[in-house]
């Protein structure tokens, strides 16, 4: 491993977030940092356990059942 990965390997928290801010500002300027910073959202609770209670019940065939049932119109932008 190099020197600089090691060294930011032993950095601490606040210091790799400034680290991190400095970057963003010298490549998008503090308002595009700040647009990018924006977009950023962590979620809430736990995905895992919320993505098995809702599909747990649905198997590939049922998947298939409803992707074939789904019928577009001819006229609307998802069939061009």
């Amino acid at each position: 491993m190099s020197r600089a990965a090691t060294s930011r390997m032993s950095m601490s928290l606040y210091e790799i977030r400034m680290e991190g801010w400095k970057a963003l500002t010298e490549r998008l300027g503090p308002a595009g940092a700040m647009r990018f910073m924006m977009q950023y959202d962590p979620g809430r609770g736990d995905y895992s356990k919320e993505r098995h209670e809702i599909f747990d019940d649905i198997d590939i065939d049922k998947i298939l059942d409803s992707i074939g049932s789904q019928k577009l119109d001819p006229s609307s932008p998802e069939s061009k």
